[in-house]
Order: C-alpha cells, then sequence, then structure tokens
C-alpha cells in the first residue's frame, strides 16, 4: 500500500487517529467536518470520464469551487430565512458534492430528496420537513426551485459566517411512509471513528491499488448507504471517488477497469445481476467451459478456508476477473437487502472479497462482516457492531440498535421523534452465531400460513429461485375475507408448455421437501419483472397491492395445440424480416431462409447474432442448413429458454 495523501503520517493508522482526534477537539460541527475533509488540498477527490480523456479534480480545486458556488447561491437563496430546509434533488455527480456543501455553507440544513421514490412521496417529505426550496437539476417541485445551471462560479469566495448544522436523510419508501431522519456532525462523528474499527481489524478495506484508492459512485449519496459508507466515510480520509457514467452493465465494468476502482459498495440486486450476466457469458461459450468452470469452483470449496485456497482463486479465475472487473479490486460490500448464497460464492470463490453490511436510514451504517473466511462471507453475516454501536436480539427475535451514530430525531407524518436515547427496534429479525449477526428478513414480511405458523419469505424466496425461475415473492394477499400465502413466479415469457409443466412439478416438489405444501396455497407463474424501474428490492407492498388488483401478467405457455401463432414465433418472424427486408406476413413458418426467401450468408449471421442478443443463448452457425426456417428456430429456441 502507497502512502500518498497521508501528510505527515506515514501509516494509515496514524493519519485516521489524527484527524478523528482533530474533529473531537476543534468541535463536533458541520464547519469543522468540512475543512477537515477538504484539509488534504493536492489529493485527486473525483475522477470522471470525458471521451477518451480522464479528467481529475483535487481536493483544493473541489474546495475552492464549493465557496465559488455558495455566494451564487446565497444570492438565488437570499429570500429564504437562514436554518431553513433546503432540498438537494440531483444524481451522483461532482455537482452533487458541490450543491450539498453550498446549501450548508449558506446556513440550510439539506434534505437529501430520494430520486427513486414518486413525486406524490417526495411532496410529502417537503411539506413535513417544511422545506422552503430545492436545488435541481431537472425535476421541479412545488416549493421554489432553483436549478442547478442557473448557479454560478464566480470570482469571489463565500466566507461563511453561519453554516447548516443538520442533513435530512429520506428513507427508501418501501414501507408505508416515508421517514426524514436528522443527523448532525455529531453523529457523523461515530459513524466516522466506527469506520475506524473496520479499518484497524480488517487490512483488506485500506488496500490501495498503484497508490490509489478509488471508490465507485454507484450508491446514491442521497441514500444513508450511499451517503455515509461510500461519501463520508472515504472523503473524510482524502480518497478519490469515480463518476459512474449511467447504469448499462458495459459503462460499470468499463468505468472499473479504466479508473483501476478499488472499492464497490453497491446492493444486492446489483450483484445478482452482474453474477447472473457472468454465467450466462460462460453458458454461451459452451457447454465444456461452464463445465470446467463448475469444477474449478468446487474445487475451490473443497480447498475451503485455506491460504491454497485463496491462492487458487488468484489463479484459475483470472480470466474470469479479467472480463468483469479486473484485479485492481480490493474490496466489495453488499447492503441494503438480502443477498443469495450463490452471488456471494461467486465472487468471493473466482478471487474478489464481499461483504455484507447492514445499516437504515435511521441508524446510518452500523456492521459490516471483517472476516477473510469464505465460509463466513458466504454465510450472509452482517458481522459484529461497529465501535460505540451495541446490539441485542428481544424476545421476538428482533434486532435492536444503540449507539451514538445514530440519527438524533425521525420526522414521520409531520411530528418529530427522539431515538437515539435508547434501543431502536430495527423490525429485522436476526440471529447471532459466535459474536456475527446474521438477518433472516423483515418481521412485517412474515406471512401466516394456514396452520398458523409464520412464514419467513427471504428463507423460503432463495429455495425456491430454481432454474427457468427469473425472481420469487412470497405474499399474504387478502382474497374476500381470507388471507392466502401465494408463491408468485417470475419466468421468461416464452417458456414452453414443456418447461413450465416441469418447473411447476419442481416448485411443487420442493415445498413438499420443506413441509410447506399445506402452508402455501397459491402459486401463481407470471410474466412481469418483480423488482421494476428504480427499485432496488422487493416492495412487498406493492406486489400485495398488484397481486390483490389482479394486475399481474399470468403467464401463457406454449403449446402444440396454439402452433406457430406465439409470440415467440411472432417474434422470430420479425427477426427474419429485418433480415431480409420483408413484411412478416410474408414468411411462412417452413419457408427456408436461403432457398425461399433469398436470403445470403451476410443476412443469416446478422440476424444469428441479434437472435443471441435477444435470448441471450448461443446458435450453433454449422447448424444453418437445419436452423433455416421460422418452424426450425421455434423449435430450438424453445427447448433452450
Amino acid at each position: 500500500m502507497g502512502d500518498i495523501g497521508l501528510g505527515k503520517y506515514k501509516s494509515i493508522k496514524d493519519y485516521v487517529e489524527s484527524k478523528l482526534r482533530e474533529f473531537e477537539s476543534r468541535g463536533l460541527t458541520m464547519s469543522v467536518l468540512f475543512s477537515l475533509m477538504f484539509q488534504e488540498k493536492d489529493n485527486i477527490m473525483y475522477e470522471r470520464s470525458r471521451g477518451y480523456r480522464i479528467e481529475t479534480f483535487t481536493y483544493g480545486e473541489v474546495e475552492d469551487r464549493i465557496l465559488s458556488r455558495s455566494l451564487s447561491l446565497q444570492k438565488l437563496l437570499s429570500d429564504i430565512p437562514s436554518g431553513s430546509v433546503v432540498g438537494l434533488s440531483m444524481e451522483n455527480s461532482l455537482d452533487w458534492i458541490e450543491n450539498f456543501w453550498a446549501i450548508l455553507l449558506c446556513g440550510f440544513t439539506p434534505l437529501l430528496i430520494n430520486l427513486r421514490l414518486s413525486q406524490e412521496m417526495v411532496e410529502g417529505a417537503i411539506r413535513d420537513s417544511q422545506c422552503k426550496a430545492v436545488v435541481s437539476d431537472k425535476r421541479t417541485y412545488s416549493v421554489k426551485t432553483v436549478m442547478n445551471s442557473d448557479i454560478r462560479y464566480i470570482d469571489s469566495r463565500m466566507k461563511p459566517d453561519v453554516f447548516g448544522e443538520e442533513i435530512l436523510v429520506m428513507t427508501s419508501g418501501t414501507s408505508r411512509h416515508v421517514k426524514l431522519c436528522a443527523y448532525s456532525a455529531q453523529e457523523l462523528f461515530y459513524q466516522i471513528k466506527g469506520s475506524y474499527g473496520i479499518i484497524r481489524e480488517c487490512d483488506l478495506i485500506k488496500r490501495h491499488y498503484q497508490d490509489r484508492l478509488k471508490l465507485l459512485t454507484f450508491l446514491p449519496f442521497y441514500h444513508a448507504f450511499g451517503l455515509v459508507a461510500v461519501y463520508i466515510w472515504f472523503s473524510f480520509f482524502s480518497r478519490t471517488f469515480v463518476e459512474l457514467k449511467d447504469l448499462m452493465p458495459d459503462t460499470i465494468t468499463g468505468t472499473v477497469r479504466r479508473h483501476h476502482v478499488t472499492h464497490i459498495f453497491a446492493v444486492p440486486l446489483f450483484w445478482e445481476t452482474v453474477y447472473e450476466q457472468a454465467m450466462k457469458t460462460i453458458r454461451l461459450r459452451g457447454e465444456e467451459t461452464e463445465r470446467k468452470f463448475k469444477k474449478a469452483m468446487e474445487l475451490r470449496y473443497k480447498l475451503g478456508d485455506s491460504v491454497l485456497g485463496e491462492l487458487f482463486s488468484k489463479l484459475a479465475f483470472r480470466e474470469v476477473r479479467e472480463n468483469l472487473f479486473g484485479d485492481s479490486i480490493r474490496f466489495m460490500i453488499t447492503g441494503g437487502s438480502s443477498i443469495s448464497t450463490d452471488a456471494m460464492r461467486f465472487f468471493n470463490g473466482i478471487g474478489y472479497h464481499i461483504a455484507d453490511g447492514y445499516g437504515m436510514s435511521e441508524i446510518g451504517i452500523t456492521s459490516v462482516e471483517l472476516s477473510k473466511k469464505p465460509s463466513i462471507l458466504n454465510a450472509c453475516f452482517i458481522g459484529k457492531p461497529m465501535d460505540g454501536m451495541e446490539y441485542r436480539i428481544n424476545a421476538d427475535g428482533e434486532l435492536e440498535v444503540k449507539g451514538r451514530a445514530i440519527a438524533r430525531y425521525i420526522i414521520e407524518d409531520g411530528e418529530r421523534r427522539i431515538i437515539n436515547t435508547g434501543f431502536f427496534q430495527t423490525h429485522d429479525l436476526a440471529v447471532c452465531e459466535n459474536g456475527h449477526y446474521k438477518i433472516l428478513g423483515r418481521k412485517d414480511d412474515l406471512v401466516i400460513g394456514y396452520s398458523g405458523e409464520n412464514l419467513n419469505p427471504n428463507l423460503i424466496e432463495p429455495a425456491l429461485k430454481l432454474e427457468n425461475v427469473n425472481e420469487v415473492c412470497l405474499i399474504g394477499a387478502r382474497e374476500g375475507s381470507q388471507v392466502v400465502p401465494t408463491l408468485v413466479l417470475s419466468v421468461n415469457r416464452y417458456i414452453s408448455a414443456e418447461k413450465l409443466e416441469a418447473l411447476d412439478r419442481a416448485v411443487k416438489k420442493k415445498l413438499e421437501e420443506m413441509h410447506l405444501s399445506s402452508e402455501i396455497r397459491k402459486l401463481l407463474y407470471v410474466s412481469d419483472r418483480l423488482i421494476v424501474d428504480d427499485e432496488y428490492k422487493l416492495n412487498r407492498i406493492r406486489l400485495r397491492q398488484q397481486l390483490e388488483d389482479n394486475r399481474f401478467t399470468e403467464i401463457h405457455p406454449i403449446g402444440a395445440d396454439e402452433g406457430l401463432q406465439d409470440e415467440l414465433a411472432q417474434r422470430i418472424r420479425e427477426f427474419f424480416a429485418a433480415a431480409l427486408s420483408l413484411k412478416t406476413g410474408d414468411i411462412s413458418d417452413k419457408a427456408d431462409f436461403f432457398l425461399d426467401l433469398g436470403g445470403s450468408s451476410l443476412d443469416y449471421f446478422g440476424m444469428i447474432s441479434a437472435l443471441e442478443g435477444e435470448f441471450s443463448v448461443k446458435i450453433p452457425v454449422e447448424q444453418s442448413s437445419s436452423l433455416s426456417t421460422v418452424a426450425a428456430f421455434h423449435a430450438f429456441l424453445s427447448e433452450r429458454l
């Protein structure tokens, strides 16, 4: 590890301890936090790609931009009383960071607007917080809205005589109400101090690559996870943030490799998507490649937690890592909801290090698993509480948290409530094994089975993520006067009748093995996505309402009686038509691509590439003589989808 950006200190330990002492001695205020965050003027704070060029900004440059921007914002908000709440409505960017501090420097309290929520929910939060204005780059609101493009960099620099002292963070909105959680510099100090325990106990998290430590700005800064675990923790210690232009898979992997990102913190949906895409790529390379990969993974876990196992991962899966994020990655964290053991085993197995963490908007980040052992990491433990935090499990099996890093109060439905004076009830079900805690799910998500037993969806759903199942959710849906435990399974809309019937048998067999056949009374196969739009985990309240309103698209399998009038056949005709510049009505099921329709080899290979992209299957071009009609492709794809 290099010592870049540590000033006069020779080690991370000395550097961190010094900054924490200075924060405490000078006073736990936002003003002091600001000055300490921008203390190392020459360190690179922000990197972003601009075409073929990488643009960088030092902490000193960004501080100067903030002080310049603050004067402009102060003039634009001159009619807003000092101490008022001012919203910030932007995705992650350098502008977000600058506006965040500019709002504080102008003496206001930033309300970090969660852009994943509906306009209606945000407007409710604006009312509850008595927000007077919003700084935005796109949306407009019911209160005064200052557009980011109107905030200028001017020659003079702000010399703040007042400084905002709180931040309001919105909850994710997966419950019925959006809460606003207030944090002052004091709570943020203890969040930072807690992170020092991670650095002290786990050397992996502080490792640099080519003398740099860089975080990908994947998690939104307006959410507690992104604000604390990414921005606050790492900007206090003057590390570098790498801008993520969009959330396309190629953009993410390309950005990580190009900028040599070392740390990625993300929600389970991200890791599950990357894992599934990686496995799909391996399958497309052929059965032999897939067989070798599975065999290597089996050997990796036979080697257990040994040093030999770690060495095997580094050597055996080098190509897999290179095709994902490269070898600059030093530490990855997942948090926010449950993640599958398959995804954890994949990343830890191929030579990365991914750990599960825990936190909430109301309590900040309170733990992360610090063990280096894959057996513990893959079991999805969240570790032990950080310094200054205390966990306990009550008689109902719920995790309760106490500590000085908890939000000082919350605002719910316009009412302010102090929450940091005792144990905070999280409503998350948990167990503790050898000092390591594990989250089992939300108490609110429990479904009452027909025998009266509580069914925990987070324990049941992973076991039913079978082949051909994209997503699964157990819901207690009301039908008349009864609540019926219903299993909703999202499957491919092109699934064949045979595969759907086989899946139905497999699901019922699994439920029988789990002694749940008499508890779960209804199975529903749908083509809808269960996690939609900007959601990053199952929104069970929305899904329950969708089920009760009969708004799911129940799957209609492709059957022999339907001939070739199904959706799959129509889609194949569209690809034929596009490749041959014909109308779909001119293409019969048994018309040969070459002999009857006049297609060339170039046309055929182009169509094959498009079909592979659409259906994520490998089509053997050497079989062009037998795969040359709509009917033949229909049979081929029906078998594989």
